[in-house]
């Protein structure tokens, strides 16, 4: 598991979901379904390690965004991009001044604590994760799932 500052550009020709949500504990929860549902679509059926780590993955980083990156008014961004042997999930929300850690502290929160294990759960998960903010006014905290050709039916489709 490695962190990163750097969110590689984005292919136009690679299949990718893109979607607002309201920066609230629903919209976090529908992330989550989104993730699964747009997975299934693609070949990644919803009981496979693939789409139960992408669902973890996003529930805790749109968590982030609702909890640490959350301005009244302004909604959060999820984006799923299917790449040849990762799944890329990227959250942007509106606090670029809110970076998380590089990397989560082991041991930083004791087991009865309520919360702040949302990055180990992201860490344990992914490949690799990292956070950019890329202008004044938001910033994205992403998370690559390995899956090394394991949706079912074609590579994925040039259009």
């Amino acid at each position: 598991m490695e962190s990163s500052h750097v969110v590689a550009a984005r292919p136009a020709h690679l299949p990718q979901f893109t979607l607002r949500l309201s920066s609230t504990r629903n919209g976090a929860r529908l992330a989550r379904r989104l993730v699964e549902q747009q997975l299934a679509s693609w070949g990644m059926p919803y009981d496979t390690e693939v789409s139960h780590a992408a669902a973890v993955v996003t529930a805790e980083l749109a968590a982030n965004a609702v909890t640490h990156g959350r301005l009244p008014g302004r909604d959060f961004r999820l984006s799923l991009l299917r790449l040849p042997d990762v799944i890329r999930i990227e959250v942007t929300d509106p606090r670029p001044e809110r970076v998380p850690p590089d990397a989560p502290l082991t041991g930083c929160c004791p087991i009865e604590a309520q919360s702040g294990r949302g990055l180990l759960l992201v860490a344990a998960y992914a490949e690799r994760w990292g956070c950019e903010a890329q202008d004044v006014c938001t910033k994205t905290v992403w998370a690559e799932i390995a899956c090394q050709g394991r949706f079912r039916g074609t590579a994925p489709s040039t259009r």
